[in-house]
């Protein structure tokens, strides 16, 4: 049928690539460029069992798989001993790559280092790896999809706690097994329905075939939509939080940013108007990655162009941002009684700061109440009480512990925790293939009516192009450009 054809074309061109690519062995330092303890030189490729007798100088050696020997390495051409280090073999497809790989574990200097390349550069049918071959051998050899390449990407790039959980989940296949079933249950679906259009004349084919496909249609629609209703919480975890610190001149908000990377990034002086232009820094908090950014004073009137240039970069800032704080001198705040009249209160200070309300829609805002230190202990206690303000002192870290504390628990809300269970979107690419899909199963939902009976060919042509959203993302379809960019950002020995 033409949707198995298909797929077995996109899996023929596939392996036709691999097989073009993977003919000559690739060897490369894997464990950075950097002088350490121990460096590990990886190779891969259908010479690399000559590569390590060579290096070994024992042309009938033969290690046993997955076990580590002390042994001395050798140059092949002046056979002059180089180092003494552990060799490890990787006999395929049980590898990495799936091909026949070895490990050479040497002392990380950088004289060892390159004597070892040198040595490796020597022998017929080895060359160095370019970045991110090791994976994209392993990609196309079927040890791993798109969704596991970009994970291990970004499990490299990690640098908060909660980032590596998700990149660990993602690397492992999480995410990959649960596009991989969407896909399988399509593929059916469209089989079937192929099936009914090509046999249901000649052949005895239930007739509620259709209904039946349909309903698993419905289904996997419904676990999409809920899948992309994540509020982008895979994305923010990998990319960051971009949280703005937004307020009137001189309320401290250059104050709250050095207290919350815990060095001087802005400058601080009593004078209004210090910060004109955009300070960005991105800091770990609580596990989770945020780029925090201070941003000019805004007030509606003024004369310096400055200023007003300055006011303008903070309101593209705050249209950018995910997460606003708002700061404000909690002296404005001390009248305010209720959670209610909060609200009000917050929507008239926007109005101050002369910003619109559509700049702060689709974000999560936090009235941020600074500089309690000019308040009594009864005012301070009623500013507590209010359940959508948080309260400090930039100046005197009043209520640090208690600030901090909500922060992080406010960003954990933002970002939701990394579960095997449930796992997330990670790139805008996912979202934008996975929304596609819907629409072309909404397509077929829409055209195809069982008692009308249009032709079914042209409505099964959707189901069709919705497997390939799915194809597209783990990587089942050939999709050269897709590949290109994420294994450029892999380092050379990955």
């Amino acid at each position: 049928m033409a949707l198995l054809r298909s797929v077995s074309n996109s899996f023929s061109a596939v392996f036709r690539h691999f097989a073009s690519s993977s003919g000559c062995t690739i060897y490369s330092l894997s464990s950075g460029h950097v002088k350490c303890g121990v460096s590990v030189i990886r190779v891969s490729g259908p010479q690399t069992k000559q590569a390590l007798r060579a290096i070994v100088n024992n042309s009938e050696y033969e290690p046993k798989q997955r076990q580590a020997y002390l042994k001395s390495f050798y140059h092949p051409t002046s056979k002059e001993i180089i180092d003494r280090g552990l060799l490890l073999w990787f006999p395929g497809p049980a590898s990495f790559t799936g091909e026949d790989a070895c490990e050479f574990q040497v002392h990380g200097s950088l004289a060892v280092i390159a004597a070892m390349l040198d040595a490796l550069g020597k022998l017929p049918g080895l060359r160095p790896a370019q970045p991110g071959e090791f994976t994209k051998r392993a990609f196309f050899g079927g040890k791993l999809d798109l969704t596991a390449v970009e994970g291990l990407s970004d499990l490299i790039h990690a640098e908060t706690e909660a980032q590596r959980k998700q990149a660990l989940l993602q690397s492992t296949g999480t995410l990959g097994r649960l596009y991989d079933n969407w896909r399988k249950r399509l593929i059916r679906c469209a089989a079937h329905l192929e099936a009914y259009i090509d046999f249901a004349e000649d052949e005895q084919i239930e007739g509620g075939v259709v209904l039946k496909l349909t309903k698993e249609l419905k289904a996997v629609q419904r676990e999409i939509r809920a899948h992309l209703n994540d509020q982008r919480q895979g994305e923010l975890l990998r990319d960051g939080v971009r949280t703005v610190i937004i307020g009137a001149p001189n309320v401290g908000k250059s104050s709250l940013l050095n207290l919350l990377c815990q060095r001087a990034v802005s400058i601080v002086t009593d004078q209004a108007g210090t910060t004109r232009d955009i300070i960005e820094t991105t800091h770990s908090f609580g596990g989770y990655p945020v780029v925090f950014a201070d941003t000019a004073g805004l007030r509606k009137h003024t004369t310096d162009a400055i200023e007003v240039e300055g006011m303008a970069r903070a309101k593209q800032c705050l249209a950018q941002s995910d997460l606003i704080l708002l700061l404000a001198d909690a002296k404005v705040l001390r009248d305010v009684d209720s959670n209610e009249s909060l609200n009000g209160r917050i929507d008239s200070y926007l109005q101050e700061l002369d910003i619109p309300k559509e700049l702060c829609r689709g974000k999560r805002l936090q009235l941020v109440a600074n500089k309690t230190d000019t308040l009594s202990a009864e005012e301070i206690n009623h500013l507590r009480k209010l359940k959508d303000v948080l309260c400090i002192s930039c100046h005197k870290q009043d209520n640090l512990p208690e600030f901090l504390g909500s922060l992080e628990q406010l960003l954990q809300q933002i970002c939701g925790t990394p579960q095997a269970e449930h796992p997330r979107i990670t790139h805008s690419r996912y979202r934008q293939q996975l929304e596609r899909c819907i629409e072309h199963i909404e397509i077929f939902l829409r055209d195809y009516k069982p008692d009308v009976y249009p032709d079914m060919a042209i409505a099964a042509q959707q189901l069709r192009k919705s497997v390939r959203c799915i194809e597209r993302i783990t990587g089942h379809v050939s999709c050269e450009d897709i590949l290109d960019v994420i294994f450029k950002d892999f380092c050379i020995g990955k």
